[in-house]
């Protein structure tokens, strides 16, 4: 086996190791981003039902199921954007 060979067997699982690590970054990231879209919406909502008393929290059900709509918009458009790299 040549030198030159050898050398890029040697790279490949250090990139596949960095392209691995990157990867986790990125979906955790978008973890991160939709605990915290779900959980404004939900906090949103609780204050609203304070503030306006209802019989069943709608307020809550309301703003916490549009965030959860809102979280799977970006983390759809993002992972389509991703495909696309």
């Amino acid at each position: 086996m040549e030198p030159q060979q050898q050398k890029q067997y040697s790279n490949k699982p250090s990139q596949q190791k960095h392209k691995t690590s990157k990867s986790y970054a990125v979906y955790s990231g978008i973890a991160f981003q939709m605990i915290v879209i779900i959980g404004g919406g939900t906090y949103l909502g609780v204050k609203l039902d304070e503030k306006f008393p209802n019989k069943h929290s709608i307020y809550t059900v309301i703003c916490s199921l549009f965030a959860v709509l809102i979280s799977i918009y970006f983390v759809v458009r993002r992972i389509i954007k991703m495909s696309k790299d």
